[in-house]
């Protein structure tokens, strides 16, 4: 017991030490000019493409490791580094230091009856903490959108990434020493000792917003033992609504992508919902479409009676998010019918409606209530690279302070100015 005791007094140390380093550095951040933090994002791109041939030395050592617990192909897909997907790290670094600079931006001002100006001007968080898993491409991402919008950061990342990520954070070092920055600017965690999680989203003097990423049990964890805010979403459980009004060449090539471009993200579809007037004739198409990639399929009644081979589907079914190659199909009466199942079993991340009635697309839009709905379009870009906001910190399904992919502005917050020429309150 003393040891184990011992260990966690090291634990509360380590993460104190990051803390204090971390709320230090967000000062020197907070007046940093743009040119120098685009100095460093470009800086940490060349540094990425440079060392793309020892990110995936260390990576593989991930990987290996990764199959030798056991991790699922999924996790595996998440956790791979490419090369395509080491020049979109690069890419996304420089489409951030491409984009407007929130910090300092001043909103809405406008002179009162007493002769004084009020507004409002855009500040950083402070502190911001990202606990994630699998994905070491988050670490490029969140440590570019932070130190854009004038935030310090600590990163947590998952054990199953451990070389990756390091391998990275040596990455980004390199940028912010080039670019006189605090290297105590981006954080990445060096211990994968699970106790770090627990102080990190409890340390509420030294962070001001924690940020996870990865399976449900990891964002349950976070959300029920957090003291300090966190941004997050639980499930991605999308749908796509096939309108009897819909081009079904434009619906079949959207149902296909949204399922089967990538599996193990949050923002493919997991439930197809198509109207009883064109389920005969497009469910066939889809049925050859899918078993072509190998999707499993799981249908409701009027499914099944249209494809009999296919599996039934089950009530959980309707609530599970499969990360995997299984789809879940309900045949549904209209557009209100198709509604009424998302709102029961959405989680709230994005829908799309396919269809050529324009009242019908608008209904879908005011009346989805989901971070990003869609109109003929796949669910697929529900993301902030292709949102253009150089790709995202998170993607946020609460309703308070930042809603869907998370880019710059939803890493600031806005403060009241006032400014005034000697008036007092009487």
């Amino acid at each position: 017991m003393a040891k184990i005791r011992s260990l966690d007094l090291d634990i509360r140390e380590y993460m104190l030490k990051l803390g204090i380093q971390g709320r230090k550095a967000s000062r020197e951040l907070s007046r940093a000019s743009t040119k120098s933090k685009n100095h460093a994002l470009l800086t940490i791109a060349s540094s990425i493409r440079e060392a793309a041939d020892v990110l995936k030395t260390q990576n593989d050592l991930d990987l290996v490791a990764g199959k030798a617990k056991g991790l699922d192909a999924a996790l595996l897909d998440r956790l791979e580094l490419t090369d395509s997907r080491i020049e979109a790290m690069a890419e996304g670094l420089e489409q951030i230091a491409n984009l407007s600079d929130p910090v300092g931006e001043v909103n809405n001002m406008r002179y009162l009856p007493s002769g004084i100006q009020v507004g409002q001007m855009r500040v950083p968080l402070g502190v911001i903490g990202i606990i994630y898993e699998s994905r070491p491409n988050v670490t490029a991402d969140a440590a570019g959108l932070c130190l854009k919008s004038g935030n310090a950061s600590i990163l947590r990342g998952g054990s199953e990434a451990f070389h990756s990520n390091q391998a990275i954070a040596h990455c980004i070092k390199n940028g912010l020493k080039n670019a006189g920055l605090p290297a105590e600017a981006v954080q990445v965690v060096e211990t994968i000792d699970r106790e770090a999680v627990g102080q990190l989203i409890t340390m509420t003097e030294t962070v001001d917003v924690i940020v996870p990423r990865g399976g449900k049990s990891l964002i349950e964890r976070v959300s029920e033992e957090a003291k300090v805010p966190v941004i997050k979403h639980l499930d991605g459980i999308c749908h796509v609504y096939i309108d009897g009004e819909a081009d079904l060449k434009m619906a079949e090539e959207i149902a296909v992508n949204a399922k089967c471009q990538r599996y193990g993200v949050c923002n493919a579809m997991e439930t197809l919902l198509i109207d009883s007037s064109i389920a005969k004739i497009i469910l066939p198409i889809l049925e050859q479409r899918y078993d072509a990639e190998s999707v499993e399929l799981r249908g409701c009644e009027k499914t099944l009676a249209i494809l009999p081979t296919i599996n039934s589907a089950s009530i959980e079914d309707w609530d599970t998010e499969y990360l995997a190659p299984i789809l879940s199909i309900r045949v549904v009466e209209g557009v209100d019918e198709a509604m009424d199942h998302i709102h029961k079993h959405s989680s709230n991340h994005t829908e799309t409606i396919v269809t050529e009635n324009y009242t019908t697309s608008s209904r879908f839009l005011a009346e989805v209530d989901s971070s990003s709905v869609m109109v003929n379009v796949s669910t697929r870009f529900a993301d902030g690279f292709e949102y253009g906001l150089g790709a995202e910190i998170g993607i946020s399904t609460d309703k308070i302070h930042a809603r869907g992919p998370v880019g710059l502005n939803g890493l600031t917050s806005q403060k009241w100015i006032v400014l005034g020429t000697g008036q007092v309150r009487v």
